[in-house]
């Protein structure tokens, strides 16, 4: 008997599973979700008619946590108990913050090491991806809450230029707040998508995606093309937004007011609930200079006063960093203002007219803002996150590839461009080299399979690059890429850099497979798992000693005059010893007498090296 879910709140049926789109900001997290009925994307809301749930978290002294506005509410009261910007903090360490942490009123733990970052509150000890686990954990409740059904699936968003270890950090929060994450989204991408630039199957634009929230800006050069989104050129500061907004004018009110850092609290934490008082009020200032020309308030009780002309000349330096960015992520596109198509404005800090006004003059054309700035990458992310669920049939359906996608390298060895469960449409490549002296050709397997050897995996195609001009081993750069389209058509090309020899061939990898077959064939990556790492350590062990044999010989057949009788006795039993150790496939003992190999050859080698610098310098003067 199928399962029917009904919304107990609203009485209408619900899919099975509900995927979310999250945006987990610096500042302000939220929410939401495709509307079945509309198929519009819309951010949750609480009775409250609120959709942001600020990025703060507080820990009492009993250990319990609060999360958003409640937190929000003791930043003042309680300022080394309650952390804001925990983003900021997401895959570093301590020697990545150190030159910022004056700017957090909490304590930032230093370890000595180059591990992640700790912050400390009380006698307990909190890494930022515990933090934003968090407040995670407070948007699935509060999705929970309004949708009155389990949410367990979700879309999440990172900056264009988060590393490795960020995007990481993203995934195991998620994790740890119950979420299992389908897809880690460039916020470009999710901004783009909630616009709707790029779901059209035959639309081909260039895009430029300003993004500046509260603690980080960065913009973003993509190409569309079919539903592929390609990121050209990133640029950006981590340490650039609306927080550094705020901290010009608390400055402006420091000089104005003369009152000096260190009573203010402000890098001597003397009085941190004076300096997040006036942190919030000058906030509140900027929010309010949007649409008044004037704001005027209090803080500790003294009037503090500021116009938006001053506002405006306070943030110009600010805005003028943005925008040498936006020129140097053009520069590295190699494009000019005037071919970007569109440019769309994310982040809560563009709502700062002179921000908009300026992102205006330096593209030249108007802007797309008529998206809420603050919803706008939550509500792409639950555009992903439908599209993912299959409910979206007009949009094109970003797939995942089943199986791992690559070639074969030296050895025998998978080496893999796209890994399984990757999105597509999707793009990869990798630069490769000749192995021989004067190669002029080069053979390109593609296979599929999750197995260390390519002997354990599928064969999907095969094709040879030829007419690569003849050149040392190592010379020749063949960059061989991997493009996926939305049918699941790869198209495999190589193409030598230097002399601009290319070939391709198109294959199907998601044709011809059954499911037990990708079952059967992901069950025996893991059943074979240590064997398979046993196998590859070998291999390269293998690969390695061949190289070595082939140098050595030809280097004796070259210098074989300069060498004693000794030497060559010594090289030609090692040569012997090293084949008969290839022979054993004893990995340990081939890397040993590899390395005996490189002991013997070594002062020979040197001695030849020194002879030839010494012709080549004969009759210069080195001054």
């Amino acid at each position: 008997m199928a399962k029917v879910s009904i919304n107990i709140a609203t009485g209408s049926l619900l899919q099975e599973e509900i995927i979310v789109g999250i945006d987990l900001g610096t500042t302000n997290s939220l929410i939401a979700i495709v509307k079945s009925d509309t198929h519009e994307p819309i951010a949750l809301r609480e009775i409250d008619g609120l959709t942001l749930v600020p990025s703060i978290v507080h820990f009492d002294e009993y250990g319990n946590v609060t999360v958003g506005n409640p937190a929000k509410d003791l930043l003042v009261q309680q300022p080394e108990r309650t952390i804001y910007s925990a983003k900021r903090l997401m895959g570093k360490s301590y020697g990545d913050v150190s030159k910022d942490s004056g700017f957090f009123a909490y304590n930032i733990i230093d370890d000595g090491t180059d591990a992640l970052v700790k912050v400390q509150v009380g006698d307990k000890f909190y890494s930022p991806i515990e933090l934003s686990s968090y407040i995670l954990k407070e948007l699935k409740k509060r999705a929970e809450h309004i949708l009155k059904t389990t949410v367990t699936k979700a879309v999440i968003t990172v900056p264009a230029y988060f590393n490795d270890a960020q995007r990481q950090a993203t995934r195991d929060a998620g994790r740890l707040a119950g979420l299992d994450v389908l897809r880690i989204i460039n916020e470009p991408t999710a901004a783009s998508l909630a616009y709707g630039i790029g779901v059209k199957h035959n639309e081909e634009k260039t895009i430029a995606v300003y993004d500046l929230g509260g603690g980080t800006f960065d913009i973003s050069i993509l190409t569309i093309n079919n539903g592929i989104f390609e990121v050209l050129a990133t640029n950006g500061d981590t340490y650039l937004g609306g927080d550094d907004m705020d901290n010009a004018v608390v400055r402006y009110w420091q000089e104005d007011c003369g009152v000096d850092n260190s009573s203010l609290g402000l890098g001597s934490h003397t009085d941190k609930s004076l300096a997040q008082e006036m942190r919030v009020t000058a906030e509140a200032a900027k929010v309010h200079l949007s649409t008044h020309d004037v704001f005027e308030g209090k803080i500790a009780g003294q009037d503090v006063r500021i116009t938006k002309q001053d506002f405006n000349e306070l943030i110009a330096p600010l805005i003028a960093r943005t925008i040498n960015s936006c020129s140097s992520a053009l520069k590295d596109a190699g494009l000019t203002a005037s071919q970007i198509d569109a440019v769309v404005m994310v982040g809560g800090s563009t709502r700062v007219p002179a921000v908009k006004e300026a992102v205006k003059q330096f593209f030249g054309r108007e802007v797309f803002d008529g998206i809420n700035p603050d919803e706008v990458v939550a509500l792409g992310a639950a555009v992903q996150a439908d599209i993912l669920a299959g409910n979206n049939t007009e949009m094109l359906l970003l797939d995942v590839t089943p199986l791992s996608l690559g070639i074969e390298t030296m050895g025998g060895l998978m080496d893999v461009l796209i890994p399984r469960n990757s999105k597509i449409p999707n793009k990869a490549g990798r630069q490769y080299t000749t192995q021989k002296d004067g190669q002029s050709g080069m053979r390109i397997s593609v296979y599929q399979g999750e197995r260390d050897l390519v002997q354990d995996n599928r064969k999907l195609a095969e094709f040879n690059l030829t007419g690569i001009p003849a050149m040392p081993a190592g010379l020749p750069k063949v960059e061989v890429t991997f493009l996926i389209d939305a049918d699941g058509i790869l198209k495999v090309s190589a193409t030598e850099l230097r002399s601009g020899v290319a070939q391709s061939i198109d294959v199907q990898p998601q044709y011809g497979l059954t499911d037990q077959q990708v079952e059967d064939m992901l069950l025996a990556s893991l059943t074979h798992a240590k064997d398979d790492i046993k196998m590859r350590a070998l291999v390269e062990a293998l690969t390695e000693a061949t190289q070595m044999l082939e140098v050595t010989e030809k280097f004796i057949a070259k210098h074989g005059d300069v060498l004693s009788p000794v030497e060559l006795t010594a090289s030609v039993t090692q040569m012997e010893r090293l084949r008969e150790a290839m022979e054993s496939r004893d990995k340990d003992l081939v890397q040993s007498e590899t390395e005996r190999l490189n002991e013997v050859s070594r002062p020979y080698a040197e001695r030849v090296m020194d002879a030839a610098l010494k012709d080549a310098m004969r009759g210069k003067k080195v001054i």
